[in-house]
Parts: C-alpha cells; structure tokens; sequence
C-alpha cells in the first residue's frame, strides 16, 4: 500500500501540479525493476510485455508507461520516464546493498547472502545518472519518452562482494539465505536510446565508483 501511495498517488499529485502550474517538461524516476524476469538482455525499451515481479516494480509501470503517457496526451506535459539501474555512489541510502555492505564489512558483522552468488546487476555510478537526468531535463525532440539509464555491464553478487572485501581491505563474512521472492536474477541495460537522444555515455566503472564510495564512507563514518 505504501508504494501505491508514494509511487501511484505522489506522481498523479505532481503531474496535476504540472498542469495547474503549465509545467511542460516532467522528468520521472522509473527503475530496471519494471522488466522483471526477462532472459532477452540487455533490456531494451521496446520490450513491450514487461513482467514485474514486485509490488514496487509493477507500481512503477503504471507510472512510467501509463500515467504518463495520458498526461503527456492530453495535456501537452513531455513526459521522459529514466529507468534507473542499480544507482551507487557517495551519499547512497544506508539500506542499499553497496552502502550496506561496506558498513557490514568494515564491521566485521555478517552480510546478508541471498541464493548462491549468481544473481547479476547492472551497477550504474551517480555521476553517470546525473548526466542523464540533466540531459533529459532539456530534451524536447518527443512528448513521451521511456529510456534506460545504466552501466551496460553485469556484475554477480559474488564478483561485487570481492570488489567490496578488496577496497575495504576486510574479509566477508556471508549470512547465507534463500532467494528472496520478487528479486530478479539479472539486471542488463541496453543504453543505446539513450545515448542517441540523450548523449548519455556512462563512463565510470564499478572499482571506480567503489573508491568514490569509500572516500566518502570513510570520510562520514
């Protein structure tokens, strides 16, 4: 109920105040997480059967895909819905994987483990996300866009854990547990569109960002 609240409820709210205000250009935070279970990676936008596989993903569809599209149409409001993949960096929510377990870590407390390690995602630094949503902010070739913002690259749990174990310069320890229901195997952004209406060229790779992200960390904590 929450995300309906937030994501269904805080975004027909926002558009409305577009509309009273005349506000032309909308530019929506949407997530990999609307594909869902999808084998045919890279992801690209014009997978037009989308299988979420949580409440929040499929809260972000009806956004993203349908919300959108209407107000754009009948209000004349552009409306650029980013589909963001696995954003990480300086400042990242303590809750989020990365954050998460750098902290665990360097703790020297376990971290959770989910399923065997193959579970992959396309990890995308904050600094290459911003260049897309500020392109996005001066788009004005279309009304209604929906355009992947990721890495273009895959990294499995396990390969992100030993990246992390290597910067902090500490040992994992693993809390093995299940697969967790509604989380998806792979994440894998095809960037193309992006790069063609947008000029978005990410450039940062996940042991770069992983520094950025620890220079802060230590820095803060």
């Amino acid at each position: 109920m929450l995300y309906e609240d937030v994501n269904v409820k805080g975004t027909i709210n926002l558009l409305e105040k577009a509309k009273e205000h005349n506000i032309k250009q909308f530019v929506f935070a949407s997530s990999s997480s609307v594909y869902g279970v999808n084998p045919r990676t890279p992801w690209s936008e014009d997978y037009y059967v989308l299988n979420p596989i949580s409440p929040y993903a499929a809260t972000k569809v009806f956004c993203s895909e349908l919300i959108g599209h209407t107000y754009a149409h009948l209000y004349n409001i552009r409306f650029i819905a980013l589909r963001f993949f696995t954003v990480f960096g300086p400042r990242q929510r303590p809750d989020l994987a990365i954050h998460k377990f750098f902290k665990l870590i360097d703790n020297g407390k376990p971290i959770p483990f989910f399923g065997d390690g193959s579970t992959s995602r396309d990890y995308t630094f904050v600094q290459d996300i911003v260049q897309g949503i500020r392109n996005a902010i001066d788009y004005d070739k279309s009304l209604f866009e929906v355009v992947n913002l990721g890495n273009s690259r895959t990294v499995t749990l396990l390969e992100l854990i030993s990246a992390i174990e290597a910067s902090v310069g500490k040992k994992a320890i693993l809390d093995k547990l299940p697969n967790q229901p509604g989380d998806v195997p792979i994440t894998f952004a095809n960037v193309s569109k992006a790069k063609k209406l947008l000029d978005y060229s990410p450039s940062t790779s996940l042991n770069e960002g992983l520094e950025e992200f620890k220079s802060w960390y230590f820095a803060n904590n």
